[in-house]
């Protein structure tokens, strides 16, 4: 079965209540805990709960802007040597210096945190502050090694997105970063958690943009510079990112917070996709599954023709909002094409 197929039965079975896909059988269930008990002997001890950043950020006249942060260990900086280095401190610094305005930040993001913890996060959240602004969900990694079912991960992950909108709060889902790059994790459990983790990326952006947010790949963000510098780009467990780490992973969320905000680029206007850069518009699981095979790619909800959904679903469109060199189109790979085909476009 593609990718793109899985992601969307996944996210389908989230919405209509089934219990979704399982990649693995009994055989791959049982070798993966097992392999899993043998990475956290290698694996440092975790260093318990993160730090707490929540307070008031920059400067500027009018109402802050609202930032809540929601989702596991990734989203709460655990790992971060000062609180200003989590992701939420980080994000609010470059938010208030973009926007001209204070950014007040609300984390309710939880060490350990899995998709179903979400609901509770957002009961604290709206006791906080009623109406976010913007609204940050990092969230996957522990659904994959407590081996909760996708299409369950998913569906508790598309109803707090459907929450927050409900207030018209915009949001950024930062999807599930890719497992397989963990190197104390040994082989094979690599290549499953690898596997595992990008299946639940795509399916996680499908609902995502589907229930009103926007995605933003992690995937393995931190792959290459983990491999040439591990010691500045992981902390001291060997798992979870160091605060350069945080700030990759913040630069990537970014771009995508300031334009859900109309912030991004000058004049709050969104540029079209780029087809040197491997941009387009397509069904939406589609994108799903380039966005997950790279990471800092951002898909969104589109129309075609004045139509949200075509023959395979939602329309999405992708956008590279990382900084990388423009390709000419002869020289892009084939497998990151996100456009729209003749047989896709409403008539």
């Amino acid at each position: 079965m593609g990718r793109a197929r899985r992601a969307r039965k996944v996210a389908a079975a989230a919405a209509y209540g089934g219990g979704g896909l399982t990649v693995l059988g009994g055989l791959g269930v049982a070798l993966m805990a097992t392999e899993m008990k043998l990475a956290r002997r290698t694996i440092g001890q975790p260093f318990g709960e993160a730090m707490d950043a929540d307070g008031l950020y920059g400067a500027g006249v009018g109402k802050p802007i609202e930032l809540v942060v929601l989702g596991d260990s990734s989203a709460a900086g655990l790992g971060a040597d000062l609180p200003e280095q989590t992701p939420g401190a980080v994000v609010a610094r470059g938010l208030s210096a973009v926007g001209g305005s204070a950014v007040r930040l609300t984390t309710v993001a939880q060490v350990g945190a899995v998709s179903a913890d979400l609901s509770d996060q957002l009961d604290r959240a709206f006791e906080r502050i009623a109406a976010p602004d913007i609204a940050i969900v990092m969230v996957g990694a522990n659904d994959v090694t407590h081996r909760v079912r996708p299409a369950l991960a998913v569906r508790d992950l598309a109803r707090a997105v459907e929450r927050l909108r409900e207030v018209g709060c915009e949001v950024v889902v930062g999807t599930c970063p890719d497992l397989g790059t963990i190197e104390p994790v040994p082989q094979p459990l690599r290549l499953i958690a690898r596997r595992l983790s990008r299946d639940l990326a795509a399916a996680q952006t499908v609902a995502a943009v589907e229930a009103g947010a926007r995605s933003v790949s992690l995937g393995d963000l931190l792959g290459e510079e983990f491999r040439r510098v591990p010691h500045e780009m992981f902390s001291a467990d060997r798992f979870h990112p160091s605060a350069a780490g945080y700030a990759a992973a913040a630069a990537a969320v970014l771009p995508s917070v300031c334009a859900a905000l109309g912030l991004w680029p000058d004049g709050g206007h969104e540029r079209p996709p780029d087809a040197r850069r491997g941009e387009g518009v397509g069904p939406v699981a589609v994108a799903a599954v380039v966005a997950a095979a790279d990471p800092g790619t951002e898909v969104s909800g589109t129309q075609v023709g004045g139509e949200q959904r075509g023959p395979r679903g939602r329309w999405a469109v992708l956008l590279r909002r990382r900084h990388e060199p423009v390709v000419e189109p002869d020289a892009e790979p084939e497998e990151t094409k996100v456009t729209a085909t003749e047989a896709d476009t409403p008539q």
